[in-house]
This record gives C-alpha cells, structure tokens and sequence, in this order.
C-alpha cells in the first residue's frame, strides 16, 4: 500500500545522477510517491521501469507550473553537483519543502596524499589565466560543452578530451576542434585500469576533471593519477546555499516520507 498522503501528492526528485537512481528505487521500496526530471534522454535509462520519468529543461517559471500541475509536495534534489542552475532555481521557488542530497567530497587516502599531485582550482577561468597547462599533453574530463574554452592553448598545449558516446557531444568536440585522434568516447564508471590505460596511451601528463566526488569518478583519478605521476586538477565545487542538505540516504527518505506525511 502506498504512504497515505494527500490525493496526487507527490516527491520532485531532480535527477540525472547514480544517486538519484538509487534515491529512486528506495522511494520505490517505500511507496512513496514520486517523480523524476532529467534533462536528457540517456539519463532516462538510469531508472526503474515503472518510474515517471520526463526528460526536458524547465524555466522557472515552468517550474512553478509544473509543481501545481504535478501536485508536488517536496523537492529532493540529486542532481550534479555542478547542475548548479537547477538547484538555484528550485531553491528560489520558496513553495514547498527541498533537501539537497550532496554527494560527499573525496577524502584522499594516506598514500595517495603522500604520492599524488592534485591541484584544486576555483574555476576554468582561473585555470586558463594561469601558465599550468602550458607545454603539457592534457586530458579533459569536463564534459563536452566547456571545451571550446581550451581552444586558446591549442599553441602550447596538446589536448585530449574524454566525452560521453552521444553524437551531440561528439560534435561539439570537433566543434571546439579535436580531431577524431584526440577524442574517446566512453560511458561512465570507467574502471581504474581502463583509465590507466587511457593515460599511458597518450601519455598524459595532466588530467583536468570536475571534483565530483565518487559517483564521478574522482577515486579512480586520483589513485591513478597517484600510481602514474600525473597531475590531477580539479575543479571546485561551486557554492550553493542550499537551505538543507544530507549525504545520508537515510535521512533523504525520512524527509521525503515527513513532506508527504504532513499533508
């Protein structure tokens, strides 16, 4: 039987993430209604067959529509931690109840932090101001549609880029022009050997990646980046205000049972 609530209500969970998928198969097991958006059609694949799934970016004024139309009694909000424009807007609507579920930052490890060289910076602009990635063979793990903005180091630098396997974002690495050689297309999570390999066939001397935490993928890069010398530069979270957050499963179902409970 599903949790009593109001008629309809239901759980806003932004998604896109591994963890919103997990969210979502304990919201499942716990018969607490909800609803998932994401933005692209291959994150769709991330959930249970039977989840309500819609696909599409929304403005906030759509936001505000979609919560009366989809009789929305609370916000978890698993999105990427760099998807900071969608929780900022979701924060600002002030008309029901949000939770961010922050994936925990990396904690490195003794031996990795006595090994690795890992440089954290603010921003790619702060990145590109400064003369680190001169005269280096760069690896790019920051999606596709930032890479346009390396373009300036093409002089001093030899670039690579890793993206994912979709024909959008391939094209928009030939746009920023990488050729096919300085492309590969992979879906994550990528393995710790799979990644090593990568390195050592182009023989990277510098990896730039979002710090995303383990979902991301940040463990495997800093150990091989600890294992093969290379340089990991991550770049920093940017600062949300979130009103509340946890990175307890937990207490996320707490929350999303307490919200459609009070109604």
């Amino acid at each position: 039987m599903a949790l009593d609530s109001a008629a309809g209500t239901q759980i806003w969970l932004i998604g896109g993430t591994s963890e919103s998928a997990q969210l979502a198969i304990a919201l499942l097991e716990q018969k607490i209604p909800y609803l998932v958006t994401v933005t692209t059609e291959s994150a769709r694949r991330l959930y249970p067959p039977s989840a309500n799934v819609q696909v599409g970016k929304m403005s906030p004024e759509q936001m505000s529509a979609f919560i009366q139309a989809q009789r929305i009694a609370g916000i978890l909000d698993a999105s990427h931690p760099f998807a900071c424009e969608i929780s900022q807007q979701a924060i600002a609507l002030q008309t029901v109840p949000y939770l961010r579920y922050e994936r925990a930052a990396v904690q490195p490890q003794v031996l990795e932090s006595a090994q690795a060289k890992v440089t954290v910076v603010d921003s790619i602009e702060a990145l590109l101001a400064s003369p680190r990635l001169h005269h280096q063979r760069v690896l790019l793990t920051l999606g596709c549609r930032d890479l346009y903005r390396f373009s300036t180091l093409r002089q001093t630098t030899q670039l690579f880029a890793r993206i994912l396997p979709s024909i959008e974002a391939i094209a928009q690495a030939r746009a920023a022009g990488f050729t096919p050689d300085e492309i590969v297309a992979l879906k994550p999570p990528i393995s710790a050997a799979l990644e090593k390999a990568l390195w050592q066939q182009w023989s990277i001397s510098q990896v730039v990646a979002k710090s995303s935490g383990h979902p991301g993928g940040e463990t495997v890069k800093r150990q091989v980046a600890a294992e093969l010398g290379v340089e990991l530069i991550l770049l920093r979270r940017p600062p949300v205000n979130y009103p509340q957050q946890t990175s307890s499963e937990h207490e996320a179902i707490k929350f999303c049972r307490q919200t459609i409970e009070a109604l």
